[in-house]
């Protein structure tokens, strides 16, 4: 451990950070170019010696009530800068890439803060910023005091106008159904759908055909989205058949699926071949659990609509349980109302995968 995050560790209070609610609304993806530019502006005019960094961190969501400060709730972004307080004995304000809902989680969520490295022998002094991993460390020390349902897992130095919302490229969203009669296992609870119907997973690639594009997403928008225009361009929306986890699988198994192995191999298989099956199976015997079923919806775009990956799946599933068909699909786009989609997936399955920049 450096000096200076011994004695940062060493000399911190115990207090918690006062409720510092972000100032971004739900409609920051749709700002003009005159209210962005605003921003960027008064985020440059912060005081020398302030140093921004970017965080990406990730996090379980079923203990918060979303990533957003919320008043006498627990949410990821109070939890982060609790810690930070603790690190660096001063309030901070936390801003996101991208707001998660309750139940949702982050395998990589964004966001930036601004820290002024004030001497804890000298108050007033102002000192050099800490190092990114410093920074790190740091945070993670409390935040694993803090039921650890949230780390950091990257750190860098950023210019004072990088704002982790408005610099973000591309977001992508992971959703994970289990399909399978059987219950759901302990180590999957609030991890993922659990469907017990099979899914057919050549229907539903071929539905997501039908929505991948540039589109008016108004029967993918769920009442209360703020966004001023309901058209988004949807770059990627498939469907894959993967390996359920916790996976453990024995010599047979591994034979039996290839895990391991070259996908490329000595394989003639054509795309009207039925998809490989990694999980089922016949009973393994007693002690043992049967497998479900593990698909994974992948969808990537600049940004989304309210509640859009969320309707997508719901449809989606519709379509892999045999309730909609194919061009049901393209009816439930082309009605532009949200009452036409299938029931919304829960939040147990959704995850934040990656936010896309081009960093300085």
């Amino acid at each position: 451990m450096t000096e200076n995050l011994k004695h940062s560790l060493d000399s911190i209070s115990s207090s918690h950070s006062p409720h510092r609610p972000s100032k971004i609304s739900k409609t920051t993806d749709d700002l003009s170019d005159d209210e962005q530019q605003q921003q960027q502006r008064e985020s440059m005019s912060q005081r020398p010696g302030i140093q921004r960094y970017l965080l990406a961190i990730e996090y379980i969501g079923t203990r918060f009530s979303g990533s957003q400060q919320q008043s006498n709730c627990r949410t990821v972004v109070g939890v982060l800068e609790e810690a930070f307080h603790k690190f660096i004995g001063q309030p901070v304000s936390i801003f996101c890439s991208s707001r998660t809902d309750a139940g949702v989680h982050a395998l990589s969520n964004v966001c930036h803060v601004d820290v002024e490295r004030i001497s804890k022998r000298k108050p007033g002094e102002v000192l050099e910023p800490h190092e990114p991993a410093v920074v790190k460390r740091a945070v993670n020390h409390f935040l694993q005091k803090n039921e650890g349902d949230v780390m950091v897992i990257d750190v860098r130095s950023v210019p004072a106008n990088f704002h982790a919302r408005y610099k973000a490229q591309e977001r992508t969203y992971f959703y994970r159904l289990l399909s399978g009669a059987e219950p759901l296992s302990t180590f999957e609870k609030d991890r993922a759908w659990h469907v017990p119907e099979e899914l057919n997973l050549r229907a539903m690639q071929e539905a997501c055909k039908v929505l991948v594009g540039h589109h008016d997403f108004s029967s993918f928008r769920a009442a209360g989205c703020q966004a001023k225009s309901p058209i988004r361009t949807l770059d990627e929306l498939n469907v894959s058949e993967v390996v359920s986890t916790p996976c453990f699988p024995s010599i047979m198994e591994r034979k039996q699926n290839n895990l391991g192995e070259d996908p490329h191999a000595g394989t003639n298989k054509s795309e009207t071949d039925p998809p490989p099956s990694f999980n089922g199976g016949a009973d393994l015997g007693f002690g043992l659990r049967k497998k479900h079923g593990c698909f994974v919806v992948t969808a990537r775009a600049r940004a989304f609509l309210y509640h859009q990956v969320r309707l997508l799946v719901g449809v989606l599933k519709a379509v892999g349980t045999g309730d909609l068909k194919v061009p049901d699909v393209e009816r439930i786009l082309n009605a532009k109302t949200v009452t036409a989609a299938s029931p919304m997936a829960p939040a147990c399955g959704l995850y934040l995968g990656r936010v896309k920049y081009d960093l300085p």
